[in-house]
Parts: C-alpha cells; sequence; structure tokens
C-alpha cells in the first residue's frame, strides 16, 4: 500500500513507528510502544497491521521510495544534454538532502536495515534494488562517457558511495554548515578521485 492510500490513523501509526524506529533502533521497539506514541491499545494495532514486521516493512519502503522518488525528481530537471557526471552530482546532493531532511522514515531505514530480520529485508529488498538500479545506470553511464575512471567498477562504487552517504546520518552535524556542503565534497571525490597523480 502505497503512503497515499493509506488510512490517517494507519499513516499515523506508520509515522510514530518510523520515528521510534529512528530513535531506538529496531530490538527496542515494541508493538506497545508504537501503539502507545499513537495514541492507541496495541490491539488496534492489529487492525491496520499483522505484525510489527509488517510495520517495519512499510516504514523501509516508504524511506527508500522517498529518496528515490526525490532524487529522480532531481535528475529529471536537468538539461537533456546534462553530462552523467551533473547527473551523479545531482544524485547525491538529492540523496544527502533526502535522509537529512525529509523526516524519520529515511533515517529509520538506514539505521534499523542490518537489524532486522531477514524475512523483512527480503520482502524490502525490490524496493531497495529499484533504487540501485538507478544509480547502477548513472555509474555506468558515466564509465562509458569518460566522467568515471574507465577501469572503475560501477557496482563496487555505488556500494562505497551509497554507504559513505548513508553513514552521515551518524557524524553530520548541522550546525556546522548546511549538508550540501558534504554533497558537494563527496561529488568531488567521486569525480576527481582522491590520489594526487
Amino acid at each position: 500500500m502505497s503512503e497515499a492510500e493509506a488510512s490517517p490513523s494507519r499513516q499515523r501509526i506508520l509515522d510514530c513507528a518510523a520515528r521510534l524506529f529512528r530513535q531506538r533502533g529496531y530490538g527496542a521497539t515494541s508493538l506497545r510502544d508504537i501503539a502507545a506514541a499513537s495514541g492507541m491499545k496495541a490491539g488496534s494495532l492489529y487492525y491496520h497491521f499483522a505484525s510489527k514486521d509488517e510495520i517495519v516493512i512499510d516504514v523501509l519502503n516508504i524511506g527508500v521510495a522517498r529518496v528515490t522518488e526525490a532524487v529522480q525528481t532531481a535528475v529529471a530537471k536537468l538539461p537533456a544534454d546534462a553530462s552523467a557526471g551533473d547527473l551523479i552530482d545531482a544524485s547525491i546532493h538529492e540523496h544527502l538532502r533526502a535522509l537529512h531532511e525529509m523526516g524519520d522514515y529515511t533515517s529509520a531505514n538506514v539505521r534499523i536495515f542490518g537489524q532486522v530480520p531477514e524475512t523483512v529485508r527480503e520482502a524490502h529488498i525490490p524496493t531497495r534494488r529499484t533504487y540501485e538500479k538507478f544509480w547502477e545506470k548513472l555509474l555506468t553511464d558515466a564509465k562509458a562517457s569518460g566522467d568515471i575512471h574507465a577501469d572503475a567498477s560501477p557496482h563496487l562504487l555505488l556500494a562505497l558511495l551509497i554507504s559513505s552517504l548513508n553513514a552521515t546520518l551518524e557524524w553530520f552535524d548541522p550546525s556546522r554548515g548546511p549538508v550540501d556542503r558534504v554533497a558537494t565534497a563527496f561529488s568531488a571525490l567521486v569525480r576527481e578521485g582522491i590520489v594526487s597523480r
């Protein structure tokens, strides 16, 4: 079910769950906690969700879907003749902006993905793969056009890049400046490399 299709009560549950998962993690957040934060009795949650893991899957999917939509929208706004490097720059900037400015879902996704049961990860993987395929195409096109080194592996670069961007949730301090400055630095590293020649 998409966010647009969710009832107000269901959406409130998801919003509260995302906030709790972001703050406490998966294991430390119970159905009772989610119900209390939603202003409901624990049993009332079962009207909307069969289990805690069903809630988690929705939270994970919404988090990645929001980032995917934000990044794809930013890329679509670029001129038709934008270089592959420019597309990567825009994607890096928007990925970080979405992580840090779009609420609990995007942050919760990064925090709890490694904590959830294998069955939850498997249910979420198709949504995650959609976003990964978008990046894989960007990086493959950049390699083909010479915007990144010919011997670079798009698959490994994707893993390095997304892991590094997501890790900013642990260390970035907004009081020291806008996240856009970090995005610009990441973009320069990707396009120029870190080894002087």
